[in-house]
């Protein structure tokens, strides 16, 4: 999918690029596919707001996705490419020969009327789905498990993809997109290719307003609050912050590892974190 660049008839329009979606389905998604989805504003079942700058948005339906791919040795054939306002990747109607329907992820170069299949080892082409084991050496995939039957985690948003580099001991190397390498077991499922709508991260909103379609609030700088609000409020005339960057209450933020998770760091062999020598 291309770009598309507006001419500025209104301070609204100058400036917009935006992703160029004629290819896609213009209808609305399979029914049986879909159900509503309630807006949050960010709160808890208490009422409390627990994640900031959520409200609004335009109203959406979810699409069930099929993480799984467990549909074996079945071909479907791509029936068409639609827009999910869930998430950044766009979204593939699949009909299995049986007559069955089914939303996958549409990873880049797969077209209306393309067959694709899952299997413990098919043919490496985009939207095959297979496991990680299975694949040859240097294959780039994407909707990778991390627990067999769980369904893809890894490598699910617009433009991202895994890398095989390796195996050993039973296990497959990848590396992520961060530069991190670690270990997946050889059973998990993956499917071939790059996530679509790689332009994506090249959109310019070029108004606030646009950004409130997507649920998105404004978020107000510490610096610009008072002392009793933030960290990093008060001081005569305009400052900095005087320190490195925290939330409202205190904790690090912009780089801070959070991490904690010893029970799965013996599957990273280099962390994302680790400096790149040269």
């Amino acid at each position: 999918m291309a770009l598309k660049q507006y001419k500025p008839t209104s301070p609204a329009r100058r400036g917009l690029i935006l992703v160029d979606k004629s290819a896609l389905w213009k209808g609305k998604p399979v029914k049986a596919l879909t159900e509503g989805k309630r807006k949050t504003g960010g709160r808890n079942n208490k009422g409390h707001v627990t994640s900031r700058g959520i409200a609004g948005g335009h109203k959406q339906k979810y699409r069930y996705i099929d993480f799984k791919r467990r549909t074996w040795d079945v071909a479907a054939t791509v029936e068409r490419l639609e827009y999910d306002p869930n998430r950044s990747a766009f979204i593939a109607l699949v009909t299995y020969e049986g007559g069955e329907q089914a939303y996958i992820i549409a990873p880049q170069r797969l077209a209306p009327g393309d067959k694709v299949i899952a299997g413990k080892k098919v043919d490496v082409k985009p939207g095959n789905a297979m496991e990680i084991g299975q694949m040859p050496i240097g294959t780039i995939v994407h909707n990778v498990e991390l627990k067999p039957g769980k369904g893809g985690q890894i490598a699910r948003a617009a433009g991202t993809y895994v890398q095989v580099v390796g195996r050993d001991k039973g296990m497959v190397i990848v590396r992520l997109n961060s530069g991190e390498q670690r270990y997946i077991r050889s059973d998990c499922m993956a499917t071939v290719g790059a996530v679509s709508n790689p332009d994506n991260a090249n959109q310019t909103l070029a108004k606030a307003g646009r950004t409130r379609w997507l649920g998105k609030r404004p978020l107000t700088r510490g610096v610009a609050k008072n002392p009793v609000d933030h960290p990093h409020g008060g001081g005569e005339g305009r400052t900095s912050g005087g320190r490195h960057p925290v939330t409202p209450w205190g904790k690090p933020t912009k780089g801070a590892r959070t991490r904690h998770n010893k029970s799965t760091d013996k599957f990273i062999i280099r962390s994302r974190h680790a400096k790149k020598k040269g």
